[in-house]
């Protein structure tokens, strides 16, 4: 029962992560590989599978946006028009690569939505986002492994 325990935790934390509020699930990965609450294997595909679907919530949003506009979205989850433009044209200018670096903090969130916006297809976005995320886990799994 504690790796169920521990495996909806990071499930819950990765996916908060990756959606427009502010969170991380790094230390939360990290801790949990730590006190061996749950199969480090296991941990990296909830973690990483999880946090993959936060972004596609985000790209939801986008495509709302196209969709309906603005005005449809909760006033709290209204993007700046503006900084939404040049959000655009920066994903028109380096595309799908972009999307590798959908982990990265601050504008990782952000980029998810533009692709939902620039009507990105939905699978590529989750194979691409799946692969940065999944790595940044490796890399903190790779870590901790390393530490230990």
């Amino acid at each position: 029962m504690e790796a169920l325990s521990a495996l909806a935790a990071m499930a819950g934390a990765a996916f908060v992560a990756a959606s427009i509020l502010p969170a991380q699930s790094e230390a939360v990965f990290v801790g949990l590989l730590a006190a061996g609450s749950a199969e480090p294997l296991s941990l990296f595909l909830v973690a990483s599978l999880a946090n993959t679907a936060g972004s596609v919530l985000n790209w939801w949003i986008g495509r709302l946006i196209t969709q309906g506009g603005l005005e449809r979205l909760p006033a709290r989850l209204r993007p700046d028009p503006a900084k939404l433009g040049r959000a655009q044209a920066w994903f028109g200018r380096f595309g799908w690569p972009s999307l590798l670096l959908a982990w990265l903090p601050i504008v990782g969130d952000p980029l998810t939505v533009v692709a939902g916006t620039m009507n990105y297809p939905l699978g590529r976005f989750a194979l691409l986002v799946f692969i940065g995320k999944a790595a940044r886990y490796a890399a903190l799994w790779g870590g901790w492994v390393a530490a230990s």
